[in-house]
């Protein structure tokens, strides 16, 4: 009896169950790296590239099991921005808009050291609209944040989300 929950206890430990709730599978790697995106929309304030950055490596962080390296990791993330645009939406019967558009657009380069096959390079595009009545300036900041959740949740999605 005594040997039988021994080697019950034995087959347990050395099972190994892995699961993810986001679907995160980054294979057998380790690492990821994400450097700094680019400014390549004339637009676009060196602050808007920080935001997208770090919104990408925290979620990164958060739904794999892959830890941060500066640089090389077994995942690697490079982007640029190259759209940066305001447009208003929403016309009325004055012919005013209503409501602006703030659109980003990342192009972006996925290398898996470990499995060049899933190497990818794509671009990514999302917007949030605003008030015509507020200025840019007054509402630029959460409206970054809120695209860049939206773009990280995106990319995450293409390069290891497999769905």
């Amino acid at each position: 009896m005594k040997h039988a929950a021994l080697l019950l206890l034995i087959v347990l430990a050395s099972c190994r169950v892995n699961y993810s709730f986001t679907g995160g599978d980054p294979g057998n790697a380790r690492t990821l790296s994400v450097d700094l995106f680019q400014t390549g929309a004339p637009l676009a304030s060196p602050n808007v590239a920080q935001v997208c950055t770090e919104t990408v490596r925290d979620l990164l962080l958060a739904q794999t099991p892959l830890k941060l390296a500066r640089t090389e990791g077994d995942v690697q993330y490079t982007g640029t921005i190259v759209g940066y645009n305001v447009q208003p939406v929403s016309i009325q019967a004055n012919e005013s808009a209503a409501l602006n558009r703030l659109t980003i657009t990342l192009n972006v380069a996925y290398v898996h050291t470990l499995d060049p096959t899933k190497n990818t390079t794509f671009t990514v595009s999302r917007f949030a609209d605003y008030n015509s009545t507020q200025d840019l300036v007054t509402v630029e900041e959460q409206l970054v944040r809120t695209i860049s959740n939206q773009l990280a949740q995106d990319i995450f999605d293409r390069t290891l989300g497999n769905w």
